[in-house]
């Protein structure tokens, strides 16, 4: 396929682990499990869609000069096919490279019956000569425990819509599109953390299939949850599977239950809507605290089943329900301390002092880290240049 016809995600695919922008403790925790590969034997790297997950395995596989048989559970739903297809491939020596990696993507779509996959796909973890990394958007549904309990769990964060700008901008320079910054950051906008919709809706207006971008075009990820809320509040049942519809976590959906309970529920069901709310905030608790993740059956019960058995009776009429508040200021926040933290990181290892004292000092630091020379030598994004350069 020609250069030219090869679509923008495709074609800016990163090659290398220093292409992968914001996600640099999942890159340093898959060095860590294919160094020490056999201690575990497989990998879930979850997170929301377009976050990177299979590029960063591709960067991986080239950096340990490694094969990639790249799967996708979509073709092989049940045991028969994984039996026949991957555990073959987790046995067989590759005939070129050093090693091999199994990638296999979307296996939250193996079928967790009894006869179906899941089973099957955790013996041939426990049997398999190479590494496996499985990718998924929802690591937490209960048919994945026991793969999960098989694997080495990594949550892939979303991408902040200053490094989708940021990636925007290059391949719109490369491309010779000649677009204007608050373009770019409308597509960020629109795409909700989703990098690989961002550059194909940079590609699509690019060709002239569009002119104007509508960053308030909410994609799938907000409507669902606004179904989901209209369900819960409106229906009286023991949901159990609803919230598994969504690749929006529990502790967000927390959010927006927080924020909408009063505009549904008056007296007594307002108050067991609140109990309930509170219990999956209780066990959300426990489970960070204590690592303890099979509590999230119970944070899902009762943020689930609990909501919508609070009233006596289902409700009609139409609400407007509204984003939590709080998710503004919690992104805005966790967006500071973390950039706060990938740069103390990098000057820490650079002067080989501890992250701890590089973020105790960092206002002392931040002197330092204005100067050009500097940031070249830390390799620093321009958020963060942007970050430090901040009063």
């Amino acid at each position: 396929m020609k250069e030219e016809s090869l679509n923008f995600v495709e074609k800016y695919r990163p090659d290398s682990f220093s292409g992968i922008i914001g996600q640099e403790e999942a890159i340093k925790s898959i060095r860590v499990f294919l160094d020490e590969f056999p201690k575990k034997k497989a990998m879930l790297l979850h997170g929301p869609a377009g976050t990177g997950k299979t590029s960063m395995v591709l960067a991986a596989a080239k950096e340990k000069d490694c094969e990639v048989l790249e799967l996708n559970s979509s073709d092989f739903r049940n045991r028969a096919k994984l039996e026949s297809i991957l555990k073959p491939a987790t046995l067989q020596q590759s005939l070129f490279k050093k090693g091999k990696i199994l990638l296999m993507d979307e296996v939250d779509g193996v079928t967790g019956t009894d006869i179906g996959g899941i089973p099957e796909l955790v013996r041939i973890i426990s049997e398999t000569k190479y590494p496996i990394i499985m990718t998924c958007n929802d690591a937490w549904q209960s048919k994945m425990a026991p793969v999960r309990a098989k694997s080495k769990v990594i949550e892939i964060k979303q991408i902040s819509i200053g490094d989708i700008v940021s990636i925007l901008s290059r391949i719109s320079e490369a491309e010779s599109l000649n677009k204007e910054p608050l373009f770019l950051k409308q597509i960020a906008i629109k795409s909700q953390g989703d990098l690989r919709a961002a550059i194909n809706d940079l590609q699509s207006y690019a060709s002239g299939e569009a002119s104007v971008v509508d960053s308030s075009e909410k994609r799938d990820v907000e409507q669902n949850i606004f179904v989901i809320l209209r369900r819960l509040f409106k229906e009286r049942a023991p949901f159990l599977d609803i919230l598994d519809t969504t690749s929006i976590s529990l502790d967000e959906i927390l959010l927006w239950l927080e924020e909408n309970i009063p505009k549904e529920y008056k007296n007594e069901a307002l108050a067991k809507a609140y109990y309930a709310l509170g219990n999956a905030d209780v066990f959300r608790g426990r489970i960070y605290r204590k690592q303890s993740w099979r509590f999230l059956v119970y944070q899902n019960i009762f943020q689930s089943a609990g909501i919508s058995l609070a009233k006596n009776e289902s409700l009609s009429g139409f609400t407007k329900y509204e984003r939590p508040k709080r998710i503004l200021r919690i992104w805005i926040n966790n967006q500071k301390i973390e950039k706060k933290k990938t740069i103390s990181k990098k000057f820490a290892s650079y002067v080989h002092c501890s992250t701890k004292r590089a973020m105790r000092d960092f206002e002392l630091l931040k002197y330092i880290l204005r100067k050009d020379e500097v940031q070249k030598k830390l390799r620093m994004s321009e958020e963060e240049i942007e970050y430090v350069r901040e009063k």
